[in-house]
């Protein structure tokens, strides 16, 4: 991969064969994109409480959340306007030269729900999750592992070390 290259398809195709680069995907081949990968939802969890960010994380709190069970025999969920976050059932292992972006499927702003995400840093390894944002008046259905974002990785320069924060996977 080159510094300040983004993946193809194929690329990625062969990072995940090669390295793991993603797992836990549901059909590789609906999946893989030209340019990235969908990522589908496993869980989506409402807030029910405040959250607190500040400069070093002394004084992070994380907002409770609770699950929302999917209805019926197929998992749908129905998400009434708000923000809501969603677990991914791909685990990504970002290599030290690799970093990814996602972008909400274009069927998702359609319906009028988008996404917000942070990068996903070079040596990141876990679960991913996103925050949903429902703007539709009316709402919107969504179905247990409904491909919801794309991942687009960008080649950087290796980092000396990589992500080391709470939200990485140990092993």
């Amino acid at each position: 991969m080159t510094v300040g290259n983004i993946l193809n398809g194929e690329e990625i195709r062969g990072l995940i064969e090669k390295q793991s680069l993603v797992s836990g995907f549901l059909d590789l081949e609906k999946q893989l994109t030209p340019n990235g990968m969908d990522f589908t939802a496993s869980t989506i969890h409402a807030f029910d409480g405040e959250g607190a960010v500040d400069f070093d994380n002394s004084g992070r709190v994380l907002p409770g959340v609770r699950e929302i069970p999917g209805e019926g025999t197929c998992g749908w969920w129905l998400l009434k306007q708000g923000a809501y976050r969603v677990s991914t059932n791909e685990t990504v292992r970002m290599p030290l030269g690799l970093i990814a972006f996602a972008f909400p499927r274009s069927s998702l702003l359609r319906c009028g729900a988008f996404t917000q995400t942070g990068v996903w840093d070079a040596g990141f390894h876990g679960r991913s999750e996103f925050i949903l944002v429902v703007q539709n008046p009316v709402g919107i259905r969504i179905r247990r592992n409904a491909r919801l974002i794309q991942l687009v990785f960008a080649g950087i320069n290796p980092a000396g070390k990589g992500y080391d924060g709470i939200y990485r996977q140990k092993g």
